[in-house]
């Protein structure tokens, strides 16, 4: 059988936009996200990180406050097998889950890989919670205002940042880029 004639049930890009979330809230949030998009550079380019925000816990409110931000990447790794490296990067650098939404030393969400839209058991696309929370909203917005998604039915950051009734940004923080990715 020639390759020609394999169908495949999906195809995905070479060098797929994405854009992934970082949390924390133990140990030093800005030093492990340094550290977790080092590792990451080995599976795929970092495009560009927002900054680091602030925010108050999610969920579970007895912890301590979390730190978030965004990175931009390009990869050719299928989305299971980037949240596979994602998840290797977390265990590496000492996760935990101690309970939902609970505190933890590094977090890192696949929040929208391209124009993609998965529900798996293991992964959905684009993140659920993307639409819905600041402190994801804000540091996608540093990385791309103009940024929407298929499944949003047109609306943009701006808008959902607009449309958000419930805060949980403190404030804006320090830049987390590093040139050196």
């Amino acid at each position: 059988m020639s390759t020609s004639s394999v169908s495949l049930p999906f195809r995905w890009k070479l060098n797929t936009d994405v854009y992934l979330g970082l949390g924390g809230n133990l140990g030093d949030p800005p030093a492990t996200f340094r550290h977790a998009l080092h590792q990451l550079a080995e599976h795929a380019k970092i495009i560009g990180v927002s900054k680091l925000y602030r925010s108050k816990p999610y969920g579970y409110s007895d912890q301590p406050d979390f730190y978030n931000a965004a990175a931009r990447i390009s990869t050719d790794l299928e989305p299971l097998d980037l949240l596979a490296r994602l998840q290797e990067v977390e265990q590496k650098l000492g996760k935990k889950v101690i309970r939902e939404n609970g505190p933890r030393i590094i977090d890192l969400d696949l929040l929208l890989y391209g124009d993609e839209t998965l529900n798996l058991p293991d992964l959905q696309l684009p993140h659920p919670g993307i639409l819905k929370r600041d402190f994801v909203l804000r540091p996608l917005h540093d990385l791309n205002p103009t940024l929407s998604h298929p499944s949003w039915q047109g609306k943009k950051l701006k808008t959902a940042l607009a449309d958000l009734g419930q805060s949980y940004l403190l404030e804006d923080s320090q830049a987390l880029e590093d040139s050196t990715y």
